[in-house]
């Protein structure tokens, strides 16, 4: 089998590609950045030190800027926002924080609170001046209500005084070095007026000049952390002055001359989330930039799957890995994932870009579970990636290695996917309606190959988890609140990861619909029904208790699996062609171009390039 083509003309890709990446929009959400990253400015550079790496994430973000058109735009843009994020994803993961951080929380926040658009912003939208937001403290996380800092009202200058009262205060883990040049940072603190709590905004602070931090600044870099480096730090405020125009103001809140809050909100929570408003968009960011991870480890397993050859069953036979059952089955099931996956982020985007105000709390608990779902299934497919290509993988050259690494970040970032899913989870038990017993028929007569039915088999299966959530609670300790969760909550997860994936199923079969090419549709239903069954798999006993299957179906389930996944793996390479990687990214990954890394280092095998070594009696090797 010859080494598969760096550019693809099957048109049934193409078609996919369309499908996927937002048809007739694709070049505009999509285009600049597939370019952008196809640059040799993006190419994998070998033996950085950390602070080399994360400069060149700064300089590749000053790139990114030049390619952004007008970052006003970019950052009010959810569609193209969220398809920078797939695109740097996989090349950077740095660059991909940075670009979130700067874009999103910062440009965005300014942007989204009143007169944003009339401030001068060409500091930050030229990148004289990177822009990083500032919220978590060291002692509060996901805890953000409990947080410390504060912005004291100071009548005689109509400015404030922004203060890190404790130790555990601290802002932890922004971007608040010296690399990438000068930074401002948008800083959530409490507004103190006359002693009274106010709650909760944002203050646009400066950081950091040409010279270094400035006055009452205080920045602490961190230890490395995992994946990609990006200059995380410790940062802390000793009495900084700030002027009246540093605070960000809206509806939610604005401040008379006379130290008088008017808001349309009644209580400081509320405030405080609209100010941090930018997170449910973070969110989107987040996955969008794990699914760019994803679909490219699936594009350079499946490529060096069907270029590495191994014995064959008879003397002299060579075969690809992409041969054998064992080996393609797990590529088709992850892929189907991505699919789903990615289908599901395109789905909430365009909801999450065009809500009302009264669909808000839904609209972004429906993001946050997805953010969670999305995260989590590219940790598994990278890895997947990963060990499919066996030491290969482990080569950073090869495109893999970093990528489990770096979606850690996402899974943690913006909300930590199991606290995000308990929240949404609390929310669901009784405020969200699913299936109703009996809307998903009789099975007798039904197929496992009948995409409604496997569709309402796993809305029957949310139902069920909700269902015993419900009666969890019910029947909790009285009087004990957190007892009577914790009876709960494993239902209520289950509850809320069956309602993920029902939600990637209708957004996958909804694209599905849309193929007008018959190979591409039948593509799309096959890897769709696939993408079914293996959900399915885990609730056979409660679906067979509950009447929804039938023994039958049960002992048919495994071959019916093995069947889709063995007509689907002639087609491996057309799917994962649909992702479009750029030829560019690709022909720079060994295993991704038919090579290897070390097939071509060292010249010849005269002795200059080798040593024998001796490891054991009487045998030795060459290394």
């Amino acid at each position: 089998m010859a080494v598969p083509a760096l550019t693809k003309t099957h048109p049934v890709a193409d078609e996919l590609a369309q499908l996927l990446f937002e048809g007739a929009d694709r070049e505009r959400v999509h285009g600049a950045w597939r370019r952008l990253v196809s640059g040799k400015e993006f190419a994998y550079r070998p033996g950085l030190p950390p602070e080399e790496r994360t400069a060149l994430s700064y300089e590749r973000l000053r790139l990114l800027n030049d390619a952004a058109g007008d970052p006003v735009e970019l950052a009010a843009d959810p569609y193209r926002l969220a398809g920078l994020h797939e695109w740097t994803g996989p090349v950077d993961g740095g660059l991909t924080t940075l670009a979130s951080i700067h874009y999103n929380l910062f440009l965005g926040s300014v942007l989204d609170h009143d007169g944003g658009r009339d401030r001068d912003l060409s500091a930050f939208t030229s990148l004289r001046r990177t822009g990083t937001f500032l919220c978590t403290e060291l002692e509060h996380g996901n805890d953000v209500a409990s947080m410390e800092t504060v912005a004291v009202f100071d009548r005689a200058t109509g400015g404030f005084h922004l203060t890190t009262p404790t130790p555990g205060a601290r802002k932890f883990m922004p971007n608040t070095s010296l690399t990438g040049g000068p930074k401002t940072a948008v800083v959530a603190a409490r507004l103190v007026v006359d002693g009274e709590d106010q709650g909760t905004f944002l203050f646009l602070t400066p950081l950091s000049d040409e010279s270094g931090h400035l006055p009452g600044v205080r920045v602490r870099p961190l230890p490395q952390r995992t994946g990609t480096p990006v200059d995380h730090c410790l940062t802390s405020f000793d009495r900084v002055w700030l002027p009246r125009e540093a605070l960000l103001e809206a509806e939610h809140g604005r401040l008379g001359a006379d130290g008088t809050l008017a808001s349309s909100l009644g209580n400081r929570r509320k405030r405080l989330l609209r100010s941090i408003n930018r997170v449910t968009m973070g969110k989107l960011c987040m996955s969008a930039g794990t699914l760019g991870m994803s679909r490219a480890a699936l594009t350079i397993a499946v490529r060096y799957a069907h270029s590495r050859f191994l014995a064959g069953p008879k003397a002299g036979d060579r075969i690809p890995l992409a041969a054998h059952r064992s080996h393609h089955g797990r590529l088709l099931h992850a892929l189907a994932t991505a699919y789903a996956m990615t289908f599901l982020h395109r789905s909430l985007v365009s909801r999450f870009a065009v809500h009302a105000e009264e669909d808000r709390a839904e609209v972004e608990r429906e993001v946050a579970v997805a953010k969670g779902w999305i995260t989590w299934q590219a940790r598994a497919i990278t890895t997947e990636c990963r060990e499919r290509c066996g030491a290969q993988g482990l080569f950073p050259a090869n495109g893999l290695a970093d990528l489990p690494l770096n979606i850690e970040g996402g899974i943690t970032a913006e909300g930590d996917n199991l606290v995000i899913w308990v929240k949404a989870a609390s929310e669901m038990v009784f405020g969200h309606q699913g299936v109703r017993a009996g809307e998903s028929g009789d099975p007798e007569g039904r197929e496992l190959t009948e995409l409604p039915f496997l569709r309402d088999l796993l809305a029957e299966a949310e139902r069920i988890w909700q269902d015993r959530a419900r009666t969890a609670l019910r029947e909790g300790p009285s009087g004990d609140p957190v007892g009577r969760w914790n009876a709960t909550s494993d239902a209520a997860l289950e509850m809320v990861s069956a309602h993920a994936r029902l939600q990637a199923a209708d957004a996958f079969l909804a694209a599905a619909a849309r193929a007008e090419d018959p190979r591409a549709g039948f593509l799309m239903r096959s890897l769709c029904r696939l993408f079914l069954l293996r959900q399915l798999g885990e609730h056979t006993g409660d679906l067979l208790a509950e009447g929804r299957l039938t023994p039958d179906h049960v002992r048919a389930l495994p071959k019916t699996v093995d069947t889709l996944v063995g007509e689907l793996a002639p087609h491996l390479m057309t799917l994962v062609d649909a992702f479009d990687l750029p030829a560019e990214v690709l022909s720079g990954i060994p295993i991704a171009s038919g090579g290897s890394v070390g097939a071509d280092e060292g010249g010849d095998e005269s002795e200059d390039g080798w040593e024998e070594a001796e490891v054991g009696a009487g045998v030795s090797v060459r290394v």
